[in-house]
């Protein structure tokens, strides 16, 4: 099939880091103006805020989600990986889960539930296959944590489409939590050591603990809120001893490596920060938890990984011009806006909120720009994938 052969169906990270930067300008921005009323609530099963945590993980997150893990997994395994129509399958179940969660909110069971779940359980699904059908020759062994933690984020959508949203979101947010570690772990590893010649802390026990802490916290929902906070607490803590033997100073010196940093440290600040909510009556001003991790892990490191992929995944050398490094400052400032600002003037809330969505828009809707053309187009060095 000719569409099929169509360079952006070529490798996952090029439909679905399109799709991410789409949404990344759509998505903050509906509901920036639904949020101030500036635009009706979507027909959605689901309170606008549901819609909109909804969307931030399960539309956004799993569109570079997606998009990562097609394109790693295929290379940890070292197969040709999934292209061409199980592709164009995925991105148009991306597509309906989104006009199911929009404007689906009258219809019937029989169509809603599978609009809104067929394209996780079927990324999952192809996913799930390649690590386990390949297992023998993958390059990580700890690669058994995605066999665990895919169909672990079916369950946390069931929660969700069941009713219990709480507990959906809860469980994703410590799924993309301990994806991003795992992810974080691996590639600054490389970059630390190909920017700086410096060779990072890995000690095999502490990596394990820290995924085993993230891993536990993904059923944070059925365990009691004191236990809970220790876990989180044990988890940061670990974090931030790694940290300092992670060579923060020379990372900082570059803005491509230091944002990944931020990012490290955003996730050990929304620990401590749901540690918090569990042991003292403390009241934030804008689910700080969760707008750390979103603003902070992945506002901030998934514009460096799509900069990196993109580039290097199309052959072209991996360096960030002025542009690129201009819109991950553009995404700290929006980390500051989002998070910080309001602590200091609740008043402006509203302000705060558009100004937050504004820049998440800015920094994608470039990226979208700059980087969507490139994966339009057949690699620069003349091979295919």
């Amino acid at each position: 099939m000719r569409l099929a052969s169509h360079p952006l169906w070529l490798v996952g990270f090029r439909p679905f880091f399109t799709l991410a930067c789409l949404a990344g300008v759509v998505l903050p921005v509906a509901w920036a103006l639904v949020f101030a009323g500036w635009l009706p609530a979507p027909d959605s099963r689901y309170t606008s805020v549901q819609w909109h945590a909804h969307e931030m993980f399960f539309g956004f997150g799993w569109a570079v989600l997606g998009g990562f893990l097609l394109t790693s997994t295929k290379n940890w395994v070292n197969i040709r990986g999934y292209h061409g129509p199980a592709l164009m399958l995925l991105a148009a179940a991306w597509t309906i889960e989104r006009w199911a969660m929009a404007f689906g909110g009258g219809w019937p069971d029989w169509l809603f539930v599978p609009a809104a779940g067929l394209f996780l359980g079927t990324i999952a699904a192809l996913l799930a296959w390649t690590l386990i059908r390949h297992r023998a020759t993958d390059s990580y062994r700890d690669n058994l944590l995605f066999i665990v933690m895919l169909p672990a984020f079916l369950v946390a959508k069931f929660q969700l489409l069941a009713g219990d949203f709480a507990a959906g979101h809860g469980m994703a947010l410590a799924l993309f939590r301990l994806a991003f570690l795992v992810m974080l772990e691996r590639t600054l590893t490389q970059f630390m050591k190909a920017a700086f010649q410096v060779a990072i802390l890995r000690n095999a026990r502490l990596d394990m603990a820290i995924k085993l802490l993230g891993l536990v916290l993904v059923g944070e929902f059925a365990l009691p809120p004191a236990l809970t906070a220790a876990i989180a607490l044990a988890l940061a803590a670990l974090l931030g001893i790694r940290f300092f033997f992670w060579q923060p100073r020379l990372a900082f010196t570059r803005i491509d490596i230091g944002i990944m940093y931020v990012g490290y440290l955003a996730i050990a600040g929304q620990l401590l920060v749901e540690a918090l909510g569990h042991i003292a009556d403390f009241v934030w001003v804008g689910s700080v938890s969760v707008h750390l991790f979103s603003f902070g892990a992945m506002g901030c490191v998934i514009p460096a990984m799509i900069v990196r992929i993109a580039r290097g995944h199309t052959g072209r050398k991996v360096v960030f011009d002025a542009a690129d490094r201009a819109v991950l400052y553009v995404m700290l400032a929006a980390l500051a806006v989002r998070v910080l600002l309001p602590q200091l003037l609740p008043g402006a809330y509203l302000l705060w909120i558009a100004l937050a969505a504004a820049g998440w828009a800015l920094t994608f809707g470039t990226l979208a720009w700059r980087y969507i053309p490139m994966l339009m187009r057949p690699r620069i060095d003349g091979r295919e994938h």
